[in-house]
């Protein structure tokens, strides 16, 4: 399936949210998500199904600053 991942087009072959991030070798503790629009609570991103067309961003928290 075609998903937009953080503003690219990549092909999937997997069927949860939680496999797409493993796949890419991101630990789901240390990023928030964002499905469609709509940012996920940690638990909903172990139980969320892909589909065709989703558009999934990864919002990554940085420190740093004075």
């Amino acid at each position: 399936m075609l998903l937009k991942v953080n503003g690219k087009i990549e092909e999937f072959d997997k069927d949860t949210l939680q496999d797409l991030l493993l796949s890419k070798k991101i630990e789901p503790r240390m990023v928030s998500v964002e499905l469609n629009s709509k940012i996920l609570d940690r638990n909903e991103i172990e139980t969320s199904s892909l589909k065709e067309g989703d558009v999934i961003e990864f919002l990554y928290y940085m420190g740093g600053g004075k």
